[in-house]
């Protein structure tokens, strides 16, 4: 079993729900509260986020994500009002490290993993704060602070899901992706996979991407930011936004000079019912 000396006790003592979300909202748009309360306050926060109860970032009615900076602030108020503590597993003396924030599973038992519906095979880790979704699979992977993790997901192995990352339900998350993180700029957007989405091998989403719901991105497709999106049936150049239900495949661009730039090509768009009873590979294989 796992456990944290220290951070994990301390954190779990102090949280007290009946403060509710206005008083957090409160604390972290101010700038004149005491370490005491800035302590306290981020560690309610974490703890919220942890059971899911708090996103970095949630999606509202019209479809628009919406970026909860307050829960930014707490995340690094809690760096900042906390010690390093040493943590390690129990009765080993070669597996040990020193960090602000616990390991999610520190004091977890067959229990608990029974209860969330969870499985973690060996080298998975999850940082406090990070809310991990029933029926969730994690191969040996890493998800950082305030990250999301949504039911039904698998995070394959060597995946990185970054700070505040959401990632939606019944996503795979293929060996090695890469899937961006923020904590600041507060008020940033974190990179966003919403439902339903397949995320090919060794693929990296970074800089506030958001692939939409059902899409397809085939191994090494690499987005961010400033990486053009082609619609290669319309041609259309989008950025930070791949729509829902695309098939998403690694391009180039010819400029002058005789030069290609790298691209991001929607190679065709399929319906929910189609992405739902196609095969990934079949999906790939035509375009």
């Amino acid at each position: 079993m796992y456990v944290s000396l220290g951070a994990c006790a301390e954190m779990n003592k102090s949280v007290d729900f009946g403060a509710g979300f206005e008083y957090l909202q409160k604390v972290f748009a101010g700038e004149h509260h005491s370490q005491d309360e800035l302590r306290r306050a981020s560690e309610m926060a974490m703890e919220l986020l942890d059971t899911g109860k708090v996103r970095a970032c949630t999606k509202a009615a019209s479809g628009d994500w919406v970026v909860n900076g307050w829960v930014q602030k707490a995340v690094l108020a809690f760096f900042r009002t906390h010690g390093i503590n040493f943590m390690g597993i129990a009765g080993s003396d070669w597996c040990s490290w020193c960090d602000k924030i616990p390991a999610k599973f520190a004091e977890w038992d067959t229990a608990h993993f029974t209860a969330a519906k969870i499985r973690a095979v060996p080298g998975a880790y999850v940082r406090k704060s990070a809310y991990i979704g029933a029926g969730v699979v994690l191969m040996p992977s890493f998800v950082n602070v305030a990250a999301y993790v949504g039911a039904g997901t698998m995070i394959d192995t060597w995946a990185t899901v970054g700070s505040c990352a959401q990632i939606g339900e019944n996503c795979h998350i293929s060996g090695g992706v890469g899937i961006g993180g923020v904590l600041e700029p507060v008020g940033s957007r974190p990179t966003i996979i919403e439902d339903g989405c397949f995320i090919g091998a060794r693929s990296e989403v970074v800089d506030g991407v958001i692939i939409g719901e059902g899409s397809v991105l085939a191994m090494g497709t690499y987005i961010g930011s400033s990486t053009k999106i082609i619609d290669r049936e319309t041609g259309e150049v989008t950025f930070g936004r791949v729509p829902p239900y695309s098939v998403v495949i690694p391009g180039c661009e010819p400029t002058s000079g005789g030069v290609s730039l790298y691209c991001a090509v929607i190679a065709k768009k399929v319906c929910d019912r189609t992405r739902n009873r196609t095969a990934i590979n079949e999906l790939l294989r035509e375009v």
